[in-house]
């Protein structure tokens, strides 16, 4: 596919007030003071990068574009997805990453026409943010795998996001952001907030040396990688930072946005 160069949007980053950010799940009691993230946009270029579409490391960069062509259509069915699309993603990502095993334990779709338990977080996501933290990551492992977690910690492991496209994606495409570009300090906990527990993700603070990638125009035939936490601290990429945004060249005919993540964990 042939280089566009590079388009200038906004994303929404977080400011770092050194009060917690925090989504509510629930409407919490009266008078609560929320604070909400991605209340510092800025202007940012962000890189067509598929003719170094071959270059990016998830060890590096923190992300990857691979040919996934997966046969399975029935996205509306969530049992099917579950049980059929779910093993197809175990095979992929232990194949790619070189894993011992992997364990897929959830999903969303964006999408307006396909409605399935997980479209209601339909739209996408325009925060930049990585889905897990130092303490959210294991204890991920822990809440979805009870009685093998303390053995499963024990040795490296890591958690991948496959987003694949259902259709030719023609608006709001996915923003990466090399984590070679970033630093440890750029990460912001947030709180999320739900009826019985709270769980963590990081939101970003603004720096002007983050680089940022996309791939326009992606496939249905294909998939990015996204590493969202690793347990290894020996220097390879950990927390990837990702955001939806929108695309100034996007036809205004364009076709909705309808994509699928796949949440999964290697085990190493």
């Amino acid at each position: 596919m042939a280089d566009q160069g590079s388009v200038s949007t906004t994303l929404n980053y977080t400011r770092d007030t050194g009060i917690t950010p925090d989504h509510y799940f629930y409407e919490p009691p009266p008078g609560t003071v929320k604070h909400p993230p991605g209340d510092d946009p800025r202007e940012v270029q962000v890189h067509d990068a598929w003719s170094r579409a071959a270059d990016f490391d998830l060890d590096r960069e923190g992300f990857a574009l691979r040919d996934c062509p997966i046969p399975f259509d029935r996205f509306s069915d969530d049992a099917a997805v579950r049980s059929e699309f779910f093993a197809h993603v175990a095979d992929f990502v232990r194949r790619q990453v070189g894993a011992r095993r992997v364990h897929v334990f959830d999903y969303n779709i964006r999408s307006k026409t396909i409605q399935t338990l997980t479209t209601y977080a339909a739209n996408p996501v325009r925060l930049v943010h990585s889905d897990y933290t130092v303490k959210s990551g294991p204890q991920r492992v822990r809440d979805v795998l009870p009685d093998e977690a303390e053995a499963l910690l024990a040795r490296p492991y890591a958690f991948f996001n496959v987003w694949k496209p259902l259709k030719r994606v023609e608006e709001l495409p996915l923003a990466m952001c090399d984590v070679g570009s970033s630093a440890p300090g750029d990460m912001i906990r947030m709180e999320l907030k739900y009826p019985d527990r709270t769980g963590e993700i990081y939101t970003m603070r603004y720096s002007p040396d983050h680089r940022w990638y996309y791939f326009p125009y992606m496939g249905s035939s294909q998939a990015l990688l996204l590493k969202c936490y690793d347990s290894r601290e020996d220097g390879r990429a950990r927390f990837m930072a990702h955001s939806a945004f929108e695309d100034p060249t996007t036809a205004p005919d364009a076709m909705p946005r309808e994509s699928i993540e796949v949440r999964t964990i290697a085990f190493f």
